[in-house]
């Protein structure tokens, strides 16, 4: 069976350069560090040299002696018929992923891994100081890895935030009505958005073409379109975190008296609702829409249809009808009770 052999650590060099310094004998070190003495002797031998050229053991310089003696160079740099091949379908506009698997399926084995194509780039453009070998990459850039927006997440900019895991569990079972979804659907022209509105229980969507994303506008459009319903239909609101609805708080105060949420940073699932909606209707209006050439009467007929479709969910009733039953039920009942007093 045979021996294993663990390389000398650099904490180790270091003991052996003190303890050489002190006056310790190949054997002391040896039995100090619980190493064998051949090893001790073998380090020494070839770090410090003999006879007449022989120098003071540097523990730095047998770490680095060790590395490069363990290195053989990239496959790359070595299989001179590998690179060109691999070299020319980067060329082609291949990525990495797409090189080493088709070698693969070719050669039934694994050629060369992805790592070692990327670190291979790297090192090239790092060693000539040639940044033009990113070229090679997919998206050329300088760097591995994705790059951070400046100013963090939007979450952190926005005052009054309360986050979803603050709501009450109750909401997301939508039996209860009164819970709405809020985001904006974006489009391939730059400032072209619509605002979508959808209420969890029922699933009524309200989809409005608007001029602007600023965040006053938007509270305030969104204020207006639920000030006229029941109290009880306008319990809460649920945004993901971008900053058009940063003016959240101007729906809190009474008469509207609206709690507004926010999902986790990155999860806009959380508000799967209005997400779903939103895939829906880009039957309707694709993201290559230019919403210049939609007139808002159009918008309208199609969210009116949007709402009279039936729905599986709502045991093939529509949004609208369920919405509407919602709307009668409260009423009667604020007409039924008693008046204070």
């Amino acid at each position: 069976m045979g021996r294993s052999y663990d390389q000398l650590t650099l904490e180790e060099r270091c003991a052996i350069a003190r303890l050489r310094e002190g006056g310790q004998s190949i054997g002391q070190i040896a039995a100090a560090l619980d190493r064998s003495p051949s090893s001790i002797s073998r380090e020494l031998r070839r770090n410090t040299g003999s006879g007449p050229r022989a120098g003071a053991y540097r523990p730095v310089y047998a770490q680095e002696q060790t590395r490069a003696r363990r290195w053989s160079g990239s496959r790359l740099e070595r299989d001179e018929v590998l690179r060109k091949t691999v070299l020319d379908l980067l060329a082609r506009g291949w990525s990495p992923e797409q090189v080493a698997g088709r070698l693969k399926r070719q050669a039934g084995r694994t050629v060369i891994g992805v790592e070692s194509i990327y670190r291979f780039i790297y090192a090239q453009a790092a060693r000539t100081n040639d940044g033009a070998w990113r070229h090679y990459l997919p998206r050329a850039k300088y760097r591995r890895g994705r790059r951070r927006k400046k100013g963090g997440s939007p979450a952190l900019h926005i005052k009054h935030r309360v986050g979803i895991a603050q709501r009450d569990e109750a909401v997301a079972d939508r039996a209860q009505a009164g819970h709405w979804e809020a985001d904006f659907m974006l489009f391939a022209r730059y400032g072209q958005s619509v605002l979508v509105l959808h209420e969890r229980t029922s699933r009524l969507t309200l989809f409005l073409k608007t001029d602007t994303r600023k965040a006053e506008p938007t509270a305030e459009l969104l204020r207006r379109l639920l000030e006229p319903l029941p109290p009880a239909l306008r319990l809460t609101l649920t945004f993901d975190n971008g900053t058009e609805f940063a003016e959240h708080h101007r729906l809190n105060p009474a008469p509207l008296a609206l709690a507004t949420y926010f999902c986790d940073p990155h999860a806009p699932w959380q508000k799967g609702g209005v997400e779903n909606a939103i895939g829906r209707f880009r039957r309707i209006l694709p993201r290559r829409t230019d919403l210049d050439q939609v007139d808002p009467d159009q918008i309208f007929d199609a969210t009116r249809a949007f709402n009279h479709t039936p729905r599986q969910c709502l045991d093939y009733r529509t949004p609208a009808e369920v919405f509407c039953e919602r709307v009668l039920h409260f009423e009667r009942e604020s007409t039924s009770r008693p008046s204070p007093g």
